[in-house]
């Protein structure tokens, strides 16, 4: 027999609230990811991980405790933290002597894995050794990925995805040149992914457009890919999938070019130019030596026809 789930209504306004947040919606809130330690977690990779979620702030939280976790033998901690938290990226630290400096970054799609890819952490310089001039909190950040793997290879192009999916922030429609100020950059090598973050600087040129220096401000760190759990091309499309409102339907007869500018196709059946009245305006009307002339080309016409009347009743 089926096993029946019992139904628990909220009682408070609060609890209405978080269950009203968690239904689905046709453009989703802002994605939220949890930092999990692990029960081995080194310092090493506890500070990297810390890193990461400074710049993920405040879309983020970091849990204090430490837990028996195995992700790749056992997810179900990860997805009940998710389900928990309402926080559907992850990233989890741990340490062994078989995987030093481990870091694992993963997503879910309604509470169960969907992605989950486990990195070593190598030549890890932090935030505070840079001794520069540090962005904002909440700033949204440029992504820029480097490698022709990224493009080939079919793991590193969901990599890709995942890191987009992570440092993800909202949606806006109009972008200041002033709020450009923060690049991730992702350059992929030789099953290496380097991760650097730049600080944007415009200095004077002389023209409007100024000219752009990039300073590194950390963290720096060079990413080992290990292990990796890719959902199948049926449920990352289920998973992307866009819903119909969304979807922009495409109008018969309207096209937009290169440079923005929408053109529209008009059909017409076929017209008799001679019938179409043309000269409405009052300077565009025939003068009086034009009608003269008109009468003029008329009245042989009229000759001939007359004398050729006469002829046959004759």
């Amino acid at each position: 027999m089926p096993v029946l789930q019992r139904i628990v209504k909220p009682k408070t306004h609060k609890g209405k609230r978080a269950i009203v947040n968690r239904e689905p919606k046709l453009i989703e809130d802002l994605k939220d990811t949890l930092c999990i330690k692990g029960s081995t977690a080194s310092q090493y990779v506890n500070n990297a991980m810390r890193d990461l979620y400074d710049l993920k702030k405040p879309s983020a939280a970091l849990l204090q405790k430490k837990n028996i976790i195995l992700p790749f033998e056992d997810i179900t901690p990860i997805e009940n933290f998710s389900r928990k938290h309402n926080a559907p990226l992850f990233m989890f630290v741990s340490n062994n002597k078989k995987r030093p400096h481990n870091l694992i970054m993963g997503r879910t799609y309604e509470h169960t894995l969907l992605d989950m890819i486990e990195f070593g952490v190598e030549n890890y310089v932090s935030l505070k050794e840079f001794k520069t001039d540090k962005i904002s909190t909440g700033l949204k950040p440029m992504l820029v990925f480097n490698g022709e793997l990224f493009d080939t290879n079919h793991e590193y192009g969901r990599i890709r995805n995942l890191f987009v999916d992570m440092f993800h922030r909202e949606v806006v429609d109009n972008v200041r040149l002033q709020g450009l100020e923060h690049v991730l950059s992702f350059t992929a090598f030789e099953n290496k992914i380097y991760l650097r973050s730049y600080k944007v600087s415009m200095k004077k040129s002389g023209t409007k457009t100024p000219r752009v220096e990039l300073v590194e401000i950390g963290p720096r760190m060079d990413l080992v890919v290990r292990r990796t759990k890719l959902a199948s091309d049926d449920l990352f499309k289920q998973a992307t999938r866009k819903p119909k409102e969304l979807k922009v339907k495409k109008k018969k007869n309207i096209s937009t070019d290169n440079l923005g500018s929408t053109h529209g196709r008009i059909h017409l059946g076929v017209q008799n130019i001679n019938s179409i009245q043309t000269r409405k305006m009052k300077g565009l009307k025939k003068t009086m030596a034009e009608r003269k002339e008109e009468r003029k080309r008329k009245l042989p016409q009229n000759n001939d026809t007359d004398n050729s009347k006469k002829a046959k009743n004759n």
